[in-house]
């Protein structure tokens, strides 16, 4: 079975993860993960999160795939015992110090190998199952021919986790300096500032410069290809979703611990929908196109396919638009479900207004468009508009709401 892993960048998320299909999620504490600008969990949250993942059947992954220095090993020896007592289901480890820690004082723990570790070959994939990793997720930089060779010579007890949709770093498997040159702020140590998302300009014909520090230039190359800077489009393979499942693939992951509720339920949503389809009936799978207009309608950058069919210095994977195609409108989220007037109640997050085009996202569904004509306060009274953040109130909808629907703005 393939199994959907999705990001949870905090407990909304995580929530919005198991509740549009996620088979596991993976997150950080504020310890020791590579996104420490995301909103990440407390211990407290964290135990609490492990036992409502485990209540709903679904596995928790905490990534602990900084790369430490000498100095933090004894805060991090803590730490490692902490989430063995929490009981989560896996830790994703990049560093071998860590890993060899992990395996001497929590020796039960199960360990997947990050992506951090640039993991490009089989004898790699092998060496580190045969150090005790049950699971590796495989450098973003491999071909869909190079993944399938992998599991062909690697033991069927390994198992393989990649990347099928999100953001793509510019750098070989996120080992990136920028962010210490410009900020001082360590990519390897979860404080990424992400400056290959900045917006630069060319000040001359061999320099650029980042729009807010223009006395710091940077030279450039021009080669036979072109300039190629550090842009990187979005990865998005929704339209192969037949070739994924008959790979050696175990785990298919979605980047994103840093997007909205709003993303990680679009995206858990609508791959769950293609993969479940597929699992139906593979002869018979057919690609809903609906499936991409689901997530065009997230926060993104251009799409590509990554590394899995296009030719790395192929100009189809560096994006032309510096800025991110922006999210519909997530409008409010169902509290509770349809009462015998059809009336939900939901908890705003942006303005709704009489006469908005909205649609109705419900998992297993992609949109169903109507028009917002009634909407109540919590005392029954009529609203015109719903304009305070986390204000209850209810909207007739034509159709049954369950709790956890979610109404986006439509352009239907």
């Amino acid at each position: 079975m393939k199994e959907l892993l999705c990001p949870a960048g905090n407990f909304e998320k995580m929530k919005s993860a198991i509740l549009y299909g996620a088979d596991a999620v993976y997150l950080a504490s504020d310890m020791f993960g590579m996104r420490a600008q995301a909103d990440n969990f407390s211990l407290d949250e964290l135990a609490k999160a492990t036992e409502y993942a485990h209540s709903k059947g679904v596995k928790l992954y905490v990534t602990v795939n900084t790369m430490p220095h000498t100095c933090e090993y004894e805060r991090l020896k803590k730490y490692l015992i902490t989430l063995d007592e929490i009981g989560v289901d896996a830790l994703i480890i990049s560093d071998l110090g860590v890993f060899t820690l992990a395996r001497e004082i929590i020796p039960k723990m199960e360990i997947h190998i990050s992506t951090q570790a640039s993991t490009v070959s089989a004898f790699t994939a092998t060496a580190w199952h045969k150090m005790g990793a049950k699971r590796v997720v495989l450098a973003r930089e491999l071909s869909l021919a190079e993944i399938n060779e992998i599991r062909a010579n690697t033991p069927k007890s390994l198992e393989l986790e990649c990347f099928i949709h999100g953001s793509m770093c510019i750098s070989y498997s996120g080992r990136c300096l920028l962010s210490n040159y410009y900020t001082g702020r360590d990519a390897n140590r979860g404080a990424c500032a992400q400056p290959c998302r900045w917006n630069y300009t060319n000040t001359s014909p061999v320099a650029f410069e980042e729009e807010k520090r223009p006395n710091d230039r940077i030279s450039i190359e021009e080669y036979r290809e072109g300039s190629f800077i550090m842009s990187s489009r979005d990865m998005c393979m929704i339209e192969h979703i037949p070739a994924l499942m008959e790979s050696g693939i175990d785990s298919f992951k979605i980047e994103g611990r840093m997007k909205s509720a709003y993303y990680t339920a679009i995206c858990a949503n609508t791959y769950r929908m293609a993969i479940d389809a597929y699992l139906a009936n593979p002869t018979e799978y057919k690609y809903n196109e609906n499936w991409l207009r689901e997530l065009e309608s997230v926060s993104h950058r251009d799409y590509a396919t990554g590394f899995y069919f296009d030719n790395p210095m192929d100009n189809a994977q560096t994006v032309t638009n510096m800025g991110y195609l922006r999210e519909k409108a997530y409008l409010c989220v169902a509290q509770e479900a349809s009462d015998e007037g059809g009336y939900a109640t939901f908890m705003q997050k942006n303005k709704v207004v009489i006469g908005d085009h909205v649609e109705l996202i419900t998992p297993g569904k992609c949109g169903t468009p109507f028009e917002v004509t009634e909407m109540l306060d919590m005392k029954g009274e009529p609203l015109v508009s719903a304009p305070h953040p986390s204000m209850l109130f209810k909207i007739k909808v034509p159709f049954e709401v369950k709790v956890g629907d979610i109404l986006r703005s439509s352009d239907r």
